[in-house]
């Protein structure tokens, strides 16, 4: 496993960890006044969303015959990965999260569950993931690559 790919799944577990441990906590009605209509459900599922695609993605997105492009070559399809599995992955999984969330905060005295909350989470989950899937389109995978530099050994 990639040290990237590592740490994001070890944030992924911890951010999910947290959202539970929350749940329950009295610290949430300290949060109460700041978080207006639930708003906060927005960029709370959103980075968890994000996290999640970091765990998902595989982290060798270059091409394998980098050696044989021209300079001004950019990544051809066949040789990038198809985003959309690890994307709608890491959508379904933060999905899954939001909705247990839900479950758990019926049973959590003082809290209640609403589907209004799961309709912002999915929001958030929705803005990460076009925003990500946009940003790895057109800075990652279109990026072209430097040419390899020829061999000057003298024959």
């Amino acid at each position: 496993m990639y040290p990237m790919r590592f740490l994001s799944s070890i944030l992924s577990l911890a951010y999910i960890s947290a959202i539970f441990l929350l749940a329950g906590s009295p610290t949430v009605s300290y949060l109460a006044p700041f978080n207006p209509y639930s708003l906060l459900h927005i960029p709370l599922y959103g980075i968890l969303t994000v996290l999640l695609i970091f765990s998902f993605l595989p982290m060798t997105i270059k091409p394998k015959d980098a050696m044989t492009q021209r300079p001004n070559d950019t990544v051809s399809p066949k040789n990038s990965i198809n985003l959309i599995p690890h994307f709608l992955t890491a959508g379904l999984v933060a999905l899954g999260v939001a909705i247990a969330d839900e479950i758990n905060q019926a049973y959590v005295p003082g809290r209640e569950s609403s589907a209004g909350d799961v309709s912002l989470d999915m929001v958030g989950i929705a803005i990460a993931l076009l925003l990500s899937f946009v940003f790895f389109k057109t800075r990652v995978l279109n990026k072209p690559t430097k040419p390899a530099q020829p061999n000057k050994s003298i024959p």
